[in-house]
């Protein structure tokens, strides 16, 4: 099979507009949407930049930086949500003493009044820029409507896997995606929970042949996918999205094709290379990168144009 790809332009010039107005949200990491009641689009984000911005463009050296936010879109109006308040903005989940949440893939439960976060706990390990470590899997659940925190729930996080990556709704079960991150190599993993709370029923893991209730019995499913990657329903089966790891710094967004949500991952095909990475990129920069590409299924218009990265 083949593919094309293209920039979409909406949201994308809504959201640089948005940026460029200083009055809230500025530029953030992670980048997941889901649909709520209303009309609205929550545009989940971790690592995030606040106004006010320069005349060319620039931050200024004391814009507020929080670890998470969201922008919440009706229409084609945004509003920006932190934690804290209009004159001191925190993140939406409060970060532990010696660390740091990060925002994952996401979804809602209970009928749609709950907004569920996938939060990874970051801990420090020691004074440097790089001195960090992954320590645990979390749901964050928000009010649907109100967007407040509702309550931090603990969830799987003994066998070395950051449940974080994609969750898919497929018949009875949320089909949640992990990886396993050892750095230079970067493992799919696949679990499930009957049901749309990932905090209600026991999670079943997948061991390549069959559904086990044990967390270190699963199998490795696909290597060289990234911490944020996609599988969504496509055509007759299901179309996995991720930037390429398996090259350093790579440009390349890849998809695979799969009869089952939980792979064979077979037939990768190019979808799309990102201009602006690295020093031929369209920066000029080598030090610019791109990375976690993955689809927005709930942007899509019909189930054969869900490979948008």
């Amino acid at each position: 099979w083949t593919a094309q790809a293209r920039p979409q332009a909406a949201p994308e010039r809504l959201l640089n507009a948005y940026s460029n107005t200083g009055k809230g949200w500025t530029g953030g990491d992670t980048t997941n949407s889901v649909k709520l009641s209303g009309g609205r689009t929550v545009w989940i984000f971790s690592d995030t930049f606040l106004g006010p911005v320069n005349p060319d463009g620039s931050r200024p050296t004391t814009t507020p930086f929080i670890n998470n936010s969201f922008v919440v879109q009706r229409g084609s109006s945004l509003k920006t949500v932190t934690g804290g308040t209009p004159s001191n903005p925190t993140a939406l989940v409060t970060p532990p003493a010696n660390g740091w949440y990060w925002f994952g893939a996401a979804q809602t439960s209970n009928a749609g009044r709950n907004l569920d976060v996938v939060a990874l706990r970051f801990e420090k390990t020691g004074p440097g820029q790089w001195d960090w470590r992954w320590a645990s899997n979390y749901v964050a659940r928000f009010d649907s409507k109100s967007l407040k925190l509702k309550k931090l729930i603990p969830i799987p996080s003994a066998a070395n896997v950051q449940w974080s990556a994609w969750l898919q709704r497929d018949g009875n079960y949320t089909y949640i995606y992990g990886v396993e991150d050892l750095g230079a190599s970067k493992y799919q993993h696949v679990a499930r929970v009957r049901g749309d709370d990932l905090t209600a029923k026991p999670w079943e893991y997948w061991t390549g042949s069959e559904w086990s209730p044990d967390e270190s019995g699963f199998a490795r499913i696909l290597e060289g996918v990234a911490n944020e990657h996609s599988v969504a329903r496509w055509r007759d089966g299901y179309l996995l999205v991720t930037h390429d790891t398996t090259e350093l710094f790579s440009k390349r967004v890849l998809g695979y094709f799969s009869c089952s949500p939980t792979g064979p991952w077979v037939k990768p095909v190019e979808l799309y290379q990102t201009p602006e990475t690295g020093a031929d990129g369209s920066y000029g920069d080598a030090n610019i990168i791109t990375y976690n590409s993955h689809d927005h299924p709930d942007r899509s218009r019909s189930a054969r144009t869900r490979s948008r990265s």
